[in-house]
């Protein structure tokens, strides 16, 4: 038994080597992926890589861009490396740079894309209800008061959602609504229930 933990932890000890912290390998992933990269971390017990990512080679959709890109990869996906250098430790606190007011900006958006969200979220109302929210939202401009979808901020659509009750806006905004509506809860019926 001690000569299968002795032979772990040598084993452990060489792949550790192989990813030392700073060295730069050109790796291919067993998902196809090709990249270059800096070892920011290894952690031998959970056979985890940091890495950042430098230069990708092959990505599928993905799109490089001026932000460092960390990825956590362990290490029994990667089907090749190629060692390419040591380099300098990346963790070096003295040569990190975070532009914070970039991040409040990033910050300050999303915020306003998750309370967007949240406005376009009915409380209390069924799913056939938010289903037709949604749906009337692709093609016309739509808010949530209380459970009373308002279109065009005048047409107002009370429950059952049907065009019946439709109510408000002047008749040709009214007509388009119901017109949108019942075509909507129609597709809605067509599709299969999830």
């Amino acid at each position: 038994m001690a000569t299968d933990s002795a032979a772990a932890a040598a084993a452990a000890a060489a792949v550790s080597d192989d990813f030392a912290i700073g060295c730069f390998l050109s790796i291919q992933t067993t998902f196809g992926d090709e990249f270059e990269a800096q070892v920011v971390a290894f952690d031998a017990p959970s056979n985890i890589l940091v890495l950042h990512i430098l230069f990708p080679i092959s990505t599928e959709g993905s799109k490089a861009g001026s932000r460092r890109n960390l990825r956590l990869l362990k290490a029994d996906y990667i089907k090749h490396f190629t060692f390419l250098r040591h380099g300098e430790d990346p963790l070096d606190l003295s040569k990190c740079y975070i532009d914070l007011d970039a991040v409040r900006a990033r910050e300050q958006s999303a915020l306003r894309q998750a309370e967007a969200g949240a406005e376009r979220i009915g409380v209390g109302v069924t799913s056939e209800a938010q289903s037709i929210f949604d749906a009337l939202s692709k093609t016309l401009p739509v808010r949530w008061d209380k459970s009373i979808i308002v279109v065009l901020n005048e047409v107002r659509v009370s429950s059952p959602y049907v065009p019946e009750s439709v109510s408000g806006g002047t008749a040709i905004a009214n007509e388009r609504v119901k017109k949108v509506l019942e075509l909507e809860r129609k597709k809605l019926q067509v599709r299969p229930t999830q």
